[in-house]
């Protein structure tokens, strides 16, 4: 048992509204910048959808993530080495600027300076990356809440076997969204696509990063991820992508998509796993396997074994304790109600969702019955709008059971919580038809519904000793310096590197909360 640590992150979506806020929070954080126009590493999708990039989800286009070969082994689903060295200069597995969008802005100053005239002066787009002047026809949300989903939403590869239980008509379709950032893989595709090994794995909290030093252009691992959540940089000719917030992470602070959430929709905690079975299980021969073989690989921080294991290894003991506490640790693997992005990819991801419950009181309200009793909820997941199948092809590789487990959950602890709401005795036997306790399904009821700032984020501080003086390279965040760059034969405007350390960003963060108190 070889124990390492992992900042994960689970997503409620019944709680998210669409807002889109953490995705402009993000955006104004680290792509606001020249090369990175068209580029989102936090988006949210209305499904079902096309997503971004369009179709994303299309492995027999794309080639991303593993698959298993006839002998047990993993192999990149893109081809290996020969293969990459033969296409190295002309990778044909890309999505084009239409698949994303050709990021644009407007003729503001005919707006501002037309003279007094009959008609309203009109603001033209020009785009962004030509300067010509263009028609919009695609953006990162274009399909926003079904927008144009008789046209787009039946080309959605996840209704691929199901077409005829999801109708699009306005009275009969159902909703809802799916924030989307890097999946921070235990078993990253896009890592082992790379030929430079820019991309690399920190050791100590399993954050998925590029080296803007080593990263030499090549674009395998747009290819290589299945969740095509690494950009191209075509100012500076390198690969960036979300970076989970590490500066902030480091001093215990949230990533910015989680801290301005306006549903309060995210968590985040540390995992505790076993890096000896990550490959055992993310090799399993049934896909419908994945989520159990990945939820296999996890350790108890409680158990004192894995505790001692840790200690060895070199995890912190303050680490430990926030593995205990972890709210991500107490959804995946104490209530079992969050579920991976995709386990077929095999990339084992760590960003996990709650399927959302919505729907179903939606369908029981509109038959005339009470909404809220536990019967009338469990016989209406089978009738859900979005049928659970689709849920299942999302999250848990088309194995409706584990779904369906976690949306009776999620009912039976709707139909327990209202009985106590309105002053009548509480109904032990709701909880125990879901193979859990009162005090259980109460506690999951407030991190859910109630859980305070402190509850949702469990984040220790980086260690100095481990990160080497908290110091990192500005450019290793995707943040580069073009004043004063030179030409490069990978792009221009790279700069050079400038250092940051971590406790400018404590000293920043002391400032603000004395200026605002």
């Amino acid at each position: 048992m070889r124990v390492m640590a992992q900042l994960a992150m689970v997503m409620n979506l019944d709680k998210c509204i669409g807002c889109h806020t953490c995705s402009v929070t993000c955006k104004q954080a680290w792509t606001n910048r020249t090369g990175m126009e068209y580029v989102w590493f936090n988006n949210v999708e209305t499904r079902p959808g096309l997503g971004y990039p369009r179709r994303y989800e299309d492995q027999e286009l794309w080639q991303g993530g593993w698959v298993r070969k006839p002998n047990g082994r993993l192999a990149l689903k893109a081809g290996g080495r020969f293969k990459k060295l033969v296409n190295i200069f002309s990778n044909p597995r890309l999505p084009g600027i239409e698949d994303y969008y050709e990021p644009w802005t407007y003729d503001y100053e005919t707006l501002l300076n037309a003279p007094q005239q009959s008609t309203f002066p009109v603001a033209r787009p020009y785009s962004l990356i030509t300067g010509k002047p263009m028609n919009v026809t695609w953006s990162a949300n274009w399909d926003d809440d079904l927008g144009g989903a008789v046209e787009h939403g039946p080309k959605d590869v996840m209704l691929k076997g199901i077409e005829d239980k999801v109708k699009f008509e306005f009275e009969k379709t159902f909703m809802f969204y799916l924030p989307r950032i890097c999946e921070h893989c235990l078993n990253p595709s896009c890592a082992a696509s790379c030929p430079s090994g820019a991309i690399y794995k920190r050791s100590e909290d399993g954050i998925v990063l590029v080296d803007q030093d080593a990263c030499r252009g090549w674009r395998m691992c747009i290819s290589g991820c299945p969740y095509k959540k690494i950009y191209f940089n075509h100012k500076t000719g390198k690969a960036e992508k979300c970076t989970f917030c590490y500066p902030r992470v480091e001093v215990g602070i949230p990533t910015v998509c989680s801290e301005t959430c306006v549903g309060r929709l995210r968590y985040i905690g540390i995992m505790l796993y076993d890096a000896d079975a990550v490959l055992a299980a993310a090799s399993v021969e049934d896909d419908h396997e994945l989520y159990q073989a990945q939820l296999g690989c996890f350790l108890d921080p409680n158990d004192l074994e894995v505790a001692r294991q840790a200690e060895v290894a070199g995890i912190p003991g303050d680490w430990i304790e926030a593995a205990r506490r972890s709210p991500v640790r107490r959804l995946i693997l104490d209530y079992k109600v969050a579920l991976p992005l995709h386990p077929e990819y095999r990339t084992m991801p760590m960003v996990w969702y709650i399927p959302p419950l919505s729907p179903v009181v939606d369908v029981v309200k509109d038959t005339g019955h009470d909404a809220e009793d536990r019967d009338n909820l469990f016989a209406a997941i089978d009738t859900l709008r979005i049928p659970v199948e689709y849920l299942a092809n999302l999250f848990t590789a088309g194995d409706i059971e584990p779904v369906n487990d976690v949306l009776k959950k999620l009912a039976a602890m709707r139909s327990y919580m209202r009985d106590l709401n309105l002053g009548r005795d509480p109904r032990p036997d709701i909880p125990a038809s879901v193979g859990m306790g009162e005090e259980d399904l109460y506690e999951m009821f407030r991190l859910l519904a109630i859980a305070k700032y402190a509850d949702r984020y469990v984040i220790p501080t980086a260690h100095a000793e481990q990160a080497h003086a908290l110091e990192e390279i500005a450019t290793d965040c995707a943040v580069s310096a073009y004043d004063g760059g030179q030409s490069q034969p990978f792009g221009t405007g790279s700069g050079q590197p400038v250092r940051i350390a971590v406790e400018d960003l404590m000293v920043r963060s002391a400032r603000l909360k004395d200026t605002e108190q």
